[in-house]
């Protein structure tokens, strides 16, 4: 009796695992090894394929298109991947405040997230064109460049003259001491706009357009569209990873930070050695899936690269390698070179996550 009741509960696990185990063998399985296969073979989906051997892989790195594409997908791997977990556990560790509200804030800053690649894309393309709302803010901000300025000398001078009151009575304050600030600042604002309504300062005539997607500009080694690219997928990716760090920082007991502060210990001094070290499991995790995802880059180039017009090589990542390879426009499909390109993004994602596991972050902390 005791053999069936097992058995039977074997079967109904495998009865649900059964659809997750079709996936896994189709779409999964049975792909790796026909791409594996296709990899060797020279293939163009209508005629028999032709085993090449190695021909396909020594072909990739003779390709400068491959080769800029590869550049494309490590430099915006490694940005992207930083970016959002700094800034992530930046946010997180605001929005972790016992502060009245501050539930209405956490849904606030996670609303980019549930945004569609698509829309995203759209909204990116929207404001890099070249009369869209970055060049406009650019425009104004360079325009208003002297009001700027003003406010800023009044600033530090009505600043300066609190502070130097403030010690002539005796007492000690920081220069940009905030309760100081919050008299400078609204000063500064109305005497530049004193300035500016006496005709005293006037706007200048600034009109920005730089073409942010139709270029292969680049900056840093980096060219103008990627950065966009890089900017939008920072923005969205930052609230997903901001809620592992919460529930991370929502594990710290809080007697650790009142132990410390006893001791004096100051933020950063509680930050490097108790917030660090205790998040090191979800720091892996949340690198290990930034670099994974970032890695396999590929909607956001087609859509930037179609509708936004930017050049192929200034915005190509393997993964829309791969694509172009495949479907083609107007030319025969290369499907061994892309079974080769899809298996070398593979192994180059598996080899990164080991390194970074390795030398970086790993679940038991920084290794050495």
């Amino acid at each position: 009796m005791r053999i069936k009741a097992r058995t039977l509960e074997a079967l109904y696990a495998l009865l649900l695992l059964l659809p997750f185990l079709f996936t896994l063998t189709v779409f999964f399985l049975y792909a790796f090894v026909r791409a594996l296969y296709f990899s060797f073979t020279d293939y163009d989906l209508f005629n028999p394929p032709r085993f090449v051997g190695l021909g396909n892989y020594l072909t990739l790195f003779r390709d400068p298109l491959f080769l800029t594409a590869l550049s494309h997908t490590l430099a915006y791997s490694f940005v992207v991947t930083a970016l959002q977990t700094a800034l992530a556990l930046l946010v997180a560790m605001a929005l972790n405040r016992p502060l009245k509200g501050i539930t209405f804030f956490r849904t606030l800053y996670y609303l980019p997230s549930v945004v569609s690649t698509a829309a995203a894309s759209l909204l990116l393309l929207w404001l890099f064109q070249r009369t869209g709302l970055v060049n406009q803010a650019l425009s104004l901000l360079l325009g208003h460049l002297p009001h700027l300025g003003a406010f800023a000398l009044l600033f530090l001078a009505f600043q300066t003259a609190q502070v130097l009151w403030e010690r002539r009575r005796g007492l000690t304050v920081p220069f940009f001491d905030p309760a100081l600030a919050l008299f400078s600042v609204p000063l500064a604002l109305l005497a530049a706009w004193g300035l500016g309504a006496a005709g005293i300062l006037e706007p200048w005539e600034v009109r920005v357009e730089i073409p942010w997607l139709p270029t292969t500009a680049r900056f840093l080694g980096i060219p103008y569209p990627l950065w966009a690219i890089i900017l939008m997928n920072t923005y969205t990716t930052i609230p997903t990873l901001m809620v592992l760090f919460l529930a991370g920082l929502k594990g710290i007991p809080r007697t650790l930070y009142e132990a410390a502060a006893l001791d004096g210990a100051t933020p950063w001094v509680m930050f490097t050695r108790i917030t660090l070290p205790l998040l090191r499991p979800v720091l892996f995790l949340v690198i290990t899936l930034g670099l994974i995802g970032t890695l396999q880059l590929f909607d956001q180039v087609l859509f930037v690269g179609g509708s936004g017009g930017a050049p192929l090589e200034a915005t190509i990542t393997l993964a829309y390698y791969v694509y172009g390879n495949v479907f083609p426009s107007g030319a025969t499909p290369r499907v061994g070179l892309a079974s080769a390109a899809a298996l070398f993004l593979a192994g180059l994602t598996l080899l990164i996550v080991l390194l970074q596991r390795r030398f970086g972050v790993s679940e038991r902390g920084w290794s050495a």
